[in-house]
């Protein structure tokens, strides 16, 4: 009842979604949040009718962000599922509503909203049209670090130089400070670097680092390829930031952007 309910407040544009004129019932359906959260639609079924097997806690997170859950509403599901909300020493994965609203506003630009440990948590219809439908990934793979160094998901990001590589290394480092009882932290580093050679070396190094403004370029497949200014927003009290991507007025690649706003570009 919980999930039903919170799904039928959210309106489908909220999410890159078309509202239509057959939708039967207010807010998102099933088939909708499924894709939102990296599930499969029988498991939301379940879910809402009471039934299979406890949740993971990588599952209520990822429930939680896609229904763009309050804290207190989170809280809720973790405790209705039987598991302690996520506490002191956790990296915060919840996306406040009014980073939400200006992810929404930013509707020329593509945008996403990171996690301390660079965990895609939310995205506009820009950013999925320029990088790729970060839902079509499972939860644990929706990180731009492991897509980097172990995955060909959506990230089509094309990174020029060493030094991005390892300002992303150490931003996991710096995380590992900040959040060092953390489990999904540590079970990120402990898959990279057993899966990446290149990742281990750069870890063994033991710099800290962070995420910075810098040029990036795209290769898109209908576009080719784009060279972007990648700028870098800070959320300090929920420790997550903001990615912008865009182009100077008059140029080929703000042109480009303007494709990617119109409908089916991906």
């Amino acid at each position: 009842m919980v999930l039903r309910t919170a799904r039928s407040r959210i309106e489908p544009a909220e999410v890159g979604f078309a509202a239509g004129s057959r939708r039967q019932v207010p807010g998102l359906r099933r088939e909708e949040i499924a894709q939102l959260a990296g599930l499969s639609v029988d498991y939301i079924v379940r879910l809402e009718q009471g039934r299979g097997s406890k949740p993971s806690d990588q599952v209520l997170g990822a429930l939680a962000r896609a229904l763009r859950l309050s804290d207190s509403d989170r809280d809720l599901i973790f405790r209705l599922a039987g598991s302690e909300p996520p506490g002191v020493g956790r990296i915060p994965m919840l996306v406040r509503p009014s980073v939400m609203r200006l992810l929404d506003r930013l509707a020329g630009l593509p945008a996403l909203v990171l996690s301390a440990k660079s965990d895609v948590l939310a995205w506009n219809p820009p950013a999925a049209a320029l990088l790729g439908d970060w839902s079509a990934l499972p939860p644990a793979q929706r990180n731009l670090i492991w897509q980097r160094f172990l995955g060909a998901g959506p990230d089509r990001v094309v990174e020029t130089g060493e030094q991005s590589g390892a300002d992303c290394v150490g931003c996991l480092r710096t995380a590992q400070a900040r959040y060092p009882q953390d489990p999904s932290l540590a079970g990120l580093i402990d898959e990279l670097r057993s899966g990446s050679p290149r990742f281990d070396e750069l870890w063994r190094a033991g710099r800290s680092g962070r995420l910075r403004s810098r040029t990036a370029s795209v290769v898109h497949p209908e576009l080719g390829t784009l060279t972007l200014d990648c700028d870098v927003l800070s959320v300090p009290e929920a420790d997550q930031t903001v990615i912008v991507y865009s182009a100077g007025t008059g140029t080929a690649t703000a042109s480009a952007l303007e494709l990617l706003r119109l409908p089916g570009r991906a």
